[in-house]
């Protein structure tokens, strides 16, 4: 849609162009700053511009540029980016993120403009990519406008459904996932209530080579819900560990008591299958 709002756009190429007038706001992918109107925007600073790379890999794990596309993550998590470092073999989780790319309530041409950073930045309870990323303890990197950094669990970016930590001038830079977690056995699992509706819950689980157990609950709860357990748990414990969760919310996607009962049924699945792989 036209944002009748907007009086000037910038190209951002180097740090100091990230500096922010009034009104002016971060643009990348834009697919859902470009949705609706923004009446206190006056003007856009595009982050494409600022030639990251999509995607690093070193003896760490991965580094996603904030500002490349899901179909770039799908096409690489899948074989199909030749201009893009291979995956170490043993990076199990990567088959994570075609089920991640299919759990938002979205096209493939939207995948083509969408940006990782975006979904994370959006901070909807419902964003797959955050869902994605929290799974696997992913780090996110934030450059701060007096030009320095910070880091901090992508767990912790968001403050509710649509909101984050981020200051006014914050850009998150990257997400850097560690090599243990990729080399993890993972899976995603998500429920809506209609067929191609926004999830109404969404329940990954991993199990590491240390035999330890993570489970996140998302979109289900305002903010991801992260349990560890030192092994795969016994279904009475991994139950009563999702049940008793904070912030289940109810809105038109769904009601609190359904979000909380169908993340514990969605996580009993995951650890059956967990468990099943590592007998």
């Amino acid at each position: 849609m036209d944002i009748t709002t907007i009086t000037s756009f910038r190209a951002a190429r180097t740090r100091g162009d990230l500096a922010l007038t009034p009104g002016e706001r971060y643009i990348a992918g834009g697919t859902w700053l470009m949705s609706e109107p923004q009446p206190d925007t006056t003007g856009f600073v595009d982050l494409t511009t600022m030639g990251w790379a999509d995607l690093e890999i070193d003896e760490h794990g991965l580094r996603i540029g904030a500002t490349c596309t899901i179909a770039r993550l799908l096409a690489w998590a899948e074989g199909r980016a030749s201009d893009l470092p291979s995956p170490p073999p043993d990076w199990h989780a990567i088959g994570m993120i075609p089920d991640a790319a299919n759990a938002l309530l979205a096209s493939f041409k939207i995948w083509n403009t969408a940006t990782v950073g975006g979904n994370l930045c959006q901070t909807f309870s419902a964003g797959s990519l955050l869902s994605f990323t929290v799974a696997l303890d992913g780090v996110a990197v934030i450059w701060t406008p007096d030009g320095g950094e910070r880091r901090m669990p992508v767990a912790s970016l968001p403050s509710g459904n649509g909101t984050n930590v981020l200051a006014r001038g914050e850009v998150l830079r990257a997400i850097e996932i560690p090599a243990p977690a990729l080399r993890s056995r993972a899976l995603l699992r998500k429920i809506a209530l209609a067929e191609l509706g926004r999830s109404g819950a969404v329940v990954t689980g991993r199990h590491d080579e240390d035999d330890s157990t993570t489970f996140v609950v998302t979109a289900a709860t305002l903010t991801p819900t992260v349990l560890r357990f030192e092994g795969i748990p016994d279904a009475a414990t991994l139950a009563a560990s999702v049940l008793a969760a904070d912030g289940y919310y109810t809105d038109p996607l769904g009601e609190a008591d359904w979000r909380r009962a169908v993340s514990a049924e969605l996580a009993e699945r995951i650890r059956r299958s967990l468990e099943e792989d590592a007998a």
